[in-house]
């Protein structure tokens, strides 16, 4: 790669239309609270495997928010928090060498934190309008990533119905990926 680590800033945070918005979650704010609550809820400690006490997603937040790989954040629709996410540098992740990145590739994590949200087409919203918001916000991106579970049916679903490209699966550690991939342009689909 041409372009080195330290050239390629955080992740940026994207702005967002149509009554979302995406906040950065700060150390020590009210919002690790809803995180830590989230975390623990049976449909998101299964899949993320997190359901971790207050103080470690206390340390895990501000971890993250000191850092250039990834960007706890809070996404909002018309004012009420409906998921949390992790924008991240997929060059800074364990996800690069999994597959052919390029240098300003982002990725993005997802958790819907309460139940009453599933299957009512806010996950699909909410992706496609951080992707888009992604693109826009960084001009040298030319793809958003993402990562689910190949048993997660529903996020490989929901992905797919915002526009993310199911592009092959990879294999990390904890999981077998779906590698799910929101193009600039069909061209900057990987090539494997």
């Amino acid at each position: 790669m041409d372009v080195y680590v330290e050239e390629v800033g955080a992740p940026p945070i994207p702005s967002l239309r149509d009554g979302w918005r995406v906040a950065p979650i700060e150390p020590g704010a009210e919002a690790v609270a809803v995180v830590h609550d989230w975390m623990n809820r049976p449909h998101v400690a299964a899949p993320w495997d997190q359901a971790w006490p207050y103080e470690r997603w206390a340390r895990e937040i501000a971890r993250q928010a000191e850092g250039e790989h990834s960007r706890p954040c809070l996404a909002h629709l018309d004012g009420e928090p409906v998921a949390y996410l992790e924008l991240y540098r997929v060059l800074r992740d364990r996800l690069a060498p999994l597959y052919p990145y390029r240098p300003h590739d982002l990725g993005v994590h997802i958790a819907i934190g309460d139940e009453r949200n599933l299957a009512r087409g806010l996950g699909r919203t909410l992706l496609r309008a951080v992707a888009e918001g992604l693109l826009a916000a960084d001009g040298r991106c030319t793809r958003v990533v993402a990562e689910p579970d190949v048993r997660n049916e529903p996020s490989v679903r929901a992905f797919t119905a915002a526009g993310f490209v199911r592009t092959g699966e990879v294999t990390m550690p904890h999981k077998t990926a779906a590698l799910m991939v929101y193009p600039r342009t069909q061209e900057d689909l990987p090539q494997w």
